[in-house]
């Protein structure tokens, strides 16, 4: 998509910090991706591991977080 022919498309990208969020994707796929792994290897978890899964990748950044509170059983 050419943003010379869409003006408030480039004056909307500009406008984005993009300092701000590029460190918080890297964040959130760093957390996404160890807290599935860690429900994959893990025996067993408070809940139905398939419960843990969508509330991992249905709520983004908080999921994970929830999930290593909440859903991790000591082994």
């Amino acid at each position: 998509m050419d943003t010379a022919q869409f003006p408030e498309l480039a004056e909307f990208f500009d406008m984005i910090p993009w300092k701000l969020i590029i460190p918080v994707l890297i964040l959130e796929l760093i957390l996404l991706t160890v807290a599935i792994v860690d429900l994959i290897r893990r025996e067993e978890t408070n809940g139905p591991k398939w419960l843990w899964l969508i509330i991992i990748l249905g709520f983004n950044l908080v999921g994970p977080v929830v999930y290593f509170i909440i859903g991790r059983r000591p082994q």
